[in-house]
């Protein structure tokens, strides 16, 4: 075949697509032209009747909204009619108000002159008052002769007399009725103590006298030139005194422990018979072993005799120093224990703390057992040993306040104060001074003698009570309860006396006339 054959076909078979191609354009053209035209007219019919609903939408919200607006204005206009009406009660009632305002307002107006009148009047006589009080006044001082000032200082004598009167009788009055509710009650809480607490009467006292076989021990104490009795008084710390009594050495010192170890030294040395300087060393060293063992176990058994436990060790040695301690011929040792037993059998009786109202009775005269070695009282060394001690606070109150120094805090504290009154005071517990006693009663008798009326004082009992003879014209019955109370006060200020002193004043009145 040719080529122009071949080159005609190709170009037949390409006009045959290029007019296939054409036609299909064509026909797919007139296709989307007719689905345009029904999709507009769709649209178009669609559109038409969203219009139609709009307008029937439209309509019927306007109806809708009519109706509302109605109802509303309705609504409104009923609210606004009652409210007038409301305002309308109102101004009525306030017109109402108002009228009556006006009424009380005048009214008031009224009663204002009718006040002011009488006040008027009664200033008026107020000053006609005045003036006839001072026409009386006047007349008054000519006729009594005396001055206002004078009248005045009368009728304040005569109002103080009613007053001290009235003080007198309450005082007499509330003083019974105290005695009446507590005094029974104190005086057998006291008593059931004292009954169920057996001591001694009669109290131990410290042995400074030490007996020998016979007076040729004297030279053998003394030793050659004197050197046993100097090795002796050195080591120990004490005097001994040897003078012409017989068959005896006294032994001076003033710290109790250091006597009680020369006097077990010296008994030892007279019992061994070999005394020298050597012998004397030896003999002094088992003597201080043989007293601080009996310091230990008579604080022991002090602890275990009043059931006061969890003691501090040193305290324990403190109180059985207490052993070789003597006051008023009162061993003090013994004095504590029994001042324990006593406030633990009151605490017992009051429903307070028995155990820590023992504690506390045992320690209060702690500073006794070195008062002889440090400067200060000894409530104030003993104070300061509870508090290093770390014992309780209540406990170190006691202490403290067992002399007055301080105010008693607790009612532990007031019971070792009355336990330790109890304990100094019953018969036979203590030995005193006989000059120490005559000064005592002799101040007594000359404090309550130089008060004003007083005639005679007697100092009776031992010094337990003081009688007071008062002049009846110068001392009232109503003064001698204040008198009593005063003189009281003044001898718990000024005196130290054991237990309490009754003071009891006495006046009588004698009328005296002879039959002729």
């Amino acid at each position: 075949m040719e080529w122009y054959h071949i080159l005609f076909i190709v170009l037949g078979i390409l006009a045959g697509l290029a007019l296939g191609f054409g036609l299909g354009v064509l026909y797919r053209k007139k296709i989307a032209e007719r689905e345009i035209g029904s999709a507009e007219a769709e649209a178009t019919r669609l559109i038409n009747e969203a219009i139609r609903s709009g307008e029937s939408r439209k309509k019927e919200m306007l109806l809708e909204a009519k109706d509302e607006i109605h109802k509303t204005r309705t609504e409104i206009d009923k609210e606004v009619k009652d409210r007038r009406s409301e305002l309308s009660k109102q101004e009525r009632r306030l017109e109402q108000k108002e009228a009556s305002l006006d009424k009380k307002s005048e009214a008031f107006e009224r009663k204002e002159e009718e006040l002011n009148k009488r006040l008027a009047k009664i200033t008026e006589a107020q000053n006609q008052a005045e003036a006839l009080q001072r026409q009386q006044l006047q007349t008054l001082v000519e006729i009594s002769g005396l001055t206002q000032e004078q009248a005045r200082q009368q009728i304040l004598q005569t109002v103080e007399d009613d007053v001290r009167h009235d003080a007198a009788m309450k005082i007499k009055q509330i003083e019974a009725q105290t005695k009446d509710e507590a005094e029974e009650m104190a005086r057998e809480i006291i008593a059931t103590a004292i009954q169920r607490c057996a001591a001694d009467h009669a109290a131990e006292t410290t042995v400074s006298v030490v007996a020998l076989p016979n007076d040729e021990m004297k030279g053998r104490i003394i030793g050659r030139e004197g050197r046993n009795i100097r090795t002796l008084e050195t080591i120990t710390g004490v005097d001994l005194i040897i003078d012409d009594t017989p068959e005896a050495i006294t032994v001076s010192s003033f710290d109790p422990i250091r006597r009680e170890v020369a006097r077990l030294a010296l008994e030892k040395l007279i019992a061994d018979g070999r005394i020298h300087p050597t012998r004397i060393e030896d003999m002094v060293e088992k003597a201080r072993k043989e007293v601080d063992r009996t310091i230990r176990e008579e604080g022991e058994r002090a602890c275990y005799e009043t059931g006061v436990h969890n003691l501090n060790p040193e305290l324990v040695k403190i109180l059985g120093r207490q052993k070789y301690r003597t006051s008023y011929g009162q061993n003090v040792l013994n004095h504590s224990i029994e001042v324990a037993h006593v406030a633990g059998l009151m605490a017992s009786e009051l429903g307070v703390d028995v155990t820590l109202a023992k504690r506390a009775g045992l320690l209060h005269d702690l500073g006794k057992a070195i008062d002889h070695e440090v400067e200060g009282s000894h409530v104030q060394l003993g104070a300061d040993l509870a508090r290093k001690y770390k014992e309780n606070p209540v406990v170190v109150n006691a202490i403290e306040a067992h002399h007055g120094d301080v105010e008693p805090k607790t009612v532990i504290a007031v019971l070792v104060q009355a336990a330790d009154a109890i304990s100094a005071a019953r018969p036979g517990a203590r030995r005193e001074n006989v000059e120490n006693y005559i000064r005592r009663l002799q101040k007594l008798e000359e404090l309550t003698g130089g008060y004003p009326g007083v005639e005679k004082a007697y100092a009776i009992q031992a010094g337990r009570e003081v009688r007071i003879m008062v002049k009846p014209e110068v001392v009232s019955e109503d003064n001698m309860i204040l008198m009593a109370r005063d003189i009281a006060k003044r001898i718990e200020a000024e005196l130290e006396y054991p237990g309490q002193i009754k003071i009891n004043v006495i006046r009588e009145t004698k009328a005296v006339e002879y039959a002729k």
